[in-house]
């Protein structure tokens, strides 16, 4: 009896860890899901080049679309129903984790879930937009990576003053509706004194209404643009830098992809590098870490972009002391 016994306790243990690895084995070869919420439009080629990077960065992790991942895409194009849509679909699929591009959408997406976890980029001040509890220790489901302090933004208008040192005015695009724009105007406004320049916000949610204000603002000599980052500009940003050159307005951009569409000069982080970054998170989430033990993670560089061919097209004498410094010179 006591050998049957020890035979039979052999055999139940055996099944149990065959099951066991089994079961791992399964896991294992599972198929996982993420979903991806841009602020962008799908017709939008930063949009797709910011995507693209995203999923070569997860190759290199070993999670390749087509095969061990699924990546469903959706695109808020800086609209608010999108958002609350999107976020309501991609998380009914109950991914494995979300990226979220912008404040916006990972607010959307916390309203919908606590719990699938989510990895933002291109968001500022998450603290004070309650989105984490702090940058170290961000808790509940959310982390990622800041697109930059709100310091950088009083730097927009210092430089537009070196390169333009008569500047009086300055016309300055941002979104009032967007946490970020009434932050990032602030900041402007606190430096604008020290530097003698008088500022004039422009809200470039009416597309037609900020194109008037800004042609009228154009006939006033010793003028710049500065154009912040908000969803707003970033989907009209070819009418923008168009209307910048036509009125022949020096301008400074928040990020890199205006000044390669055009822009006169652009200073902000690399932003595709934050997708990099991110698709390590997501790996590591994957593997069974938590998002509210990966600390939110700020821009390790800011790069001066110029665009010397605008410069030309408008006759725009970009100073030597400026382009020196340039981290990328557009010719």
């Amino acid at each position: 009896m006591r050998r049957r016994e020890f035979i039979l306790g052999i055999g139940l243990i055996g099944a149990a860890l065959a099951g066991s690895l089994a079961a791992h084995a399964q896991q294992a070869d599972r198929i996982r899901r993420i979903g991806m919420l841009s602020n962008m439009s799908s017709a939008d080629s930063q949009g797709r080049e910011e995507a693209a990077t995203f999923t070569e960065a997860l190759k290199v992790h070993g999670w390749i679309s087509g095969g061990n991942l699924q990546i469903d895409y959706r695109w808020g194009a800086g609209d608010g129903e999108r958002y609350r849509t999107y976020a309501a679909e991609l998380v009914a699929q109950a991914p494995d984790v979300v990226l979220a591009v912008g404040g916006t959408a990972v607010g959307a997406l916390q309203r919908v879930t606590r719990d699938i976890p989510i990895v933002f980029v291109g968001t500022s001040d998450p603290v004070n937009r309650g989105l984490v509890a702090s940058l170290s220790r961000p808790g509940g489901n959310t982390t990622g990576f800041t697109i930059f302090e709100y310091s950088i933004c009083g730097k927009w208008l210092e430089l537009l003053k070196q390169i333009a040192p008569r500047m009086m005015r300055a016309a300055v695009i941002r979104d009032p509706s967007e946490f970020s724009g009434v932050a990032e105007f602030a900041a402007i406004q606190a430096i604008a004194p020290s530097l003698g320049v008088e500022l004039s916000p422009i809200d470039p949610r009416d597309s037609g209404a900020m194109e008037r204000a800004v042609r009228d603002f154009a006939h006033q000599s010793n003028s710049g643009l500065v154009v912040t980052e908000s969803g707003a500009s970033i989907k009209d940003r070819d009418r923008i830098i168009a209307l910048a050159a036509q009125q022949r307005l020096p301008a400074v951009y928040a990020s890199r992809y205006f000044a390669t569409a055009g822009g006169l000069i652009s200073y902000g982080p690399d932003d595709l590098e934050q997708y990099r970054r991110a698709a390590g998170y997501v790996d590591r989430i994957l593997k069974g870490e938590k998002p509210a033990d990966l600390p939110v993670q700020a821009p390790t560089k800011y790069e001066l972009v110029i665009n010397l061919k605008t410069a030309k097209a408008i006759s725009f004498a970009v100073p030597a002391s400026v382009l020196s410094r340039a981290d990328e010179v557009i010719e």
